[in-house]
């Protein structure tokens, strides 16, 4: 159950405590029926498609239809944590004889894998050290936030958004959701001495805006850089091996970070008014985060070095970009930095900074420990070779092939952005009901394959599953920072459907528009 202490109404300012992701009564017999139902519809689904006559696949590819069958079912239902369904789908690709062992297991080891290895330790050291609570803070005490409800939610969201340009959006909306408890129960407090009366934090509109603007600013903020959510380094990696083209850092985020922008005003406008704050003004706000900020003390020797390490890993990322708009994007100064510090050795350097970078030297402790370092979500990581593997066999069987031409029967779209405009629905649809590392491992490879099909570029569709991944927001099980916010209790679930559709439907439509205008301008259409 959540630990929740705030602010008590007429009195002063308290706040602390750990909180924790809780479902209800209703949504925990909701997760036991699908993860059952699952565990026995994947076997079905399975044994189904491969008792099924399908003349135009080879025997191989026919094989490789089950085994997904299973894993897809299982990757949406959840009968078992979604990582080991990925380690079993390639046990059984090697099992049934898709290919052997080296091949369905070297992904694993892809150079994506470390890119994302280091980012997580370098996000781990960021919130250890509480780098990232300081950053929050300074932003929120800015004057020009001041004490405007207005401004506090725009606020809000923008360094949830940043924050999740550069570490998960679970931990983005865990470190912030505190934050956001305080402010809402700060304006209860304010609002009580205001009327004389008792005011719950848990039924304000506002309250509603603050939690989701946590959950649906992070999980949107992503998008705006390669290590931002597990997604975008599935696409550009099936990207580079099946389309022969490589998306470095920097043209990632001179397409996704304007468009980040498009999307966030979209966001904003919703939050607010479909919950309008009760008041204009909340007069303790700056003085709670000022509070919160006086405790942080000051600047540590980890913090220091921390933020060392992420700037230098930064720098490397965006070296290539720099370095192509001075000499050409296919110079020998891009491709010499990027053969001998390519993104994943980049985020590598900075991670073993950390453990070289003394925090006290006579003790010989560290800015980050072993210990600490192996916190990092070790499952992404695992779910992420699973993804990469079934997607590499799905073309080299020819079954992504048979799938995309399928699609594009049943679709009939047959322009570049007709289909990029359906990979980014399909992709939000299935993220609904699946975790947005395995919606882009479901989607993409399928969409790629449906543009080459249709003789179109491959790239903008590729892209628009990618991104459209990461658009579930309806339900409190699409994704970890929607179950975050639920568990606060200050948001009905039909507040979060109602906000969920509006912004899966106009943050779609923002996501195709914005491609449409964005990719030519940066080569990939």
């Amino acid at each position: 159950m959540t630990d929740r202490k705030g602010f008590e109404p007429g009195g002063g300012a308290k706040f602390g405590g750990e909180l924790k992701e809780t479902l209800s009564a209703q949504e925990e017999r909701f997760e036991l029926w699908r993860n059952t139902l699952g565990l026995f519809l994947g076997p079905a689904v399975a044994i189904f498609l491969y008792l099924t006559p399908m003349p135009s696949l080879s025997p191989t590819a026919h094989t490789l239809a089950a085994i997904i069958g299973l894993v897809g079912v299982w990757w949406i239902t959840e009968p078992i944590p979604i990582p080991m369904t990925a380690m079993l789908g390639a046990v059984l690709c090697v099992t049934f004889g898709i290919a052997d062992v080296k091949k369905v297991f070297a992904p694993f080891a892809d150079p994506i894998i470390q890119l994302f290895l280091g980012s997580f330790m370098l996000a781990e050291a960021m919130a250890a050290h509480k780098l990232d609570k300081r950053f929050a803070y300074a932003i929120m005490s800015m004057k020009s936030v001041g004490n405007s409800t207005g401004r506090i939610l725009l606020a809000f969201g923008i360094i949830t958004g940043f924050l999740s340009m550069w570490i998960s959006n679970t931990a983005a909306t865990a470190m912030m959701f505190p934050i956001a408890l305080g402010i809402v129960y700060a304006m209860a407090d304010i609002m009580a001495r205001q009327t004389g009366k008792s005011v719950d934090p848990m039924k304000l509109r506002f309250g509603t805006g603050m939690m989701l603007m946590a959950a649906y600013s992070a999980s949107a903020g992503g998008i705006g850089t390669p290590v931002g959510t597990p997604p975008n380094l599935i696409g550009i990696a099936l990207i580079e091996k099946f389309c022969q083209v490589r998306i470095p850092f920097f043209q990632w985020m001179s397409f996704a970070v304007p468009l980040l922008l498009i999307q966030f005003v979209i966001l904003f406008v919703l939050m607010y008014y479909l919950h309008k704050p009760e008041v204009s003004r909340i007069e303790g706000c700056r003085e709670y985060v000022d509070q919160e900020r006086l405790q942080l003390g000051p600047w540590t020797t980890g913090q220091k070095n921390a933020l060392f390490a992420f700037l230098v890993t930064v720098a490397l990322w965006i070296v290539p970009g720099v370095l192509a708009i001075m000499y050409g994007a296919t110079s020998n100064e891009v491709k010499t930095f990027s053969k001998y510090i390519p993104e994943g050795v980049a985020a590598l350097i900075g991670a073993t900074l950390l453990f070289l970078l003394p925090v006290n030297w006579k003790e010989r402790e560290f800015t980050l420990t072993w210990g600490q370092a192996v916190k990092i979500d070790w499952g992404t990581l695992l779910l992420f070779g699973g993804g990469i593997t079934l997607g590499n066999l799905m073309f080299e069987t020819k079954l992504a092939e048979a799938v995309g031409k399928g699609l594009l029967t049943l679709s009939g779209a047959t322009s570049m952005w007709g289909i990029t405009f359906g990979a980014i629905f399909i992709a939000i649809l299935v993220s609904e009901t699946s975790s947005n590392t395995a919606s882009a491992n479901m989607v993409v490879p399928v969409m790629i394959s449906l543009a080459m099909a249709a003789g179109v570029n491959p790239i903008p569709p590729a892209i628009g599953a990618t991104l459209g991944a990461s658009w579930g927001f309806m339900l409190p099980v699409s994704t970890p920072p929607n179950a975050i916010v639920y568990g606060s209790g200050m948001v009905p679930i039909t507040k979060m459907v109602r906000a969920g559709i509006f912004f899966d439907i106009i943050g779609g439509f923002g996501l195709w528009v914005g491609l449409w205008l964005l990719l030519p301008l940066v080569g990939l259409a």
